[in-house]
């Protein structure tokens, strides 16, 4: 499923969770009525959890890569982080759906 995938009468939702029992984060995009989207992360190991609106799918799919990516995944290696900069390398083309 992908966020262009989404709309207002069978696909109202999506989730990204880690495939495990009882994932400690998620996130959703739910269409809304008068139009755009409601993002949700939820991060219980962080106490975490923020409720935003946005219209544009990229904005979106840029944002909850970039946020998934600094979650933790089951099964990961442990990399040590540095004072540098971080990079984060996005297949945007699976998110909006191309």
């Amino acid at each position: 499923m992908m966020i262009s995938d989404l709309d207002a009468s069978d696909d109202t939702f999506v989730v990204l969770q880690p495939d495990e029992n009882g994932p400690e984060w998620f996130a959703s995009v739910a269409v809304l009525d008068e139009g755009g989207y409601e993002i949700v992360r939820r991060d219980t190991s962080r106490d975490e959890h923020e409720v935003t609106t946005a219209a544009g799918i990229n904005e979106i799919a840029r944002d909850l890569t970039v946020w998934s990516a600094a979650r933790d995944f089951p099964g990961r290696p442990t990399r040590p982080v540095t004072s540098g900069e971080t990079r984060v390398k996005v297949n945007m083309a699976a998110w909006q759906g191309s």
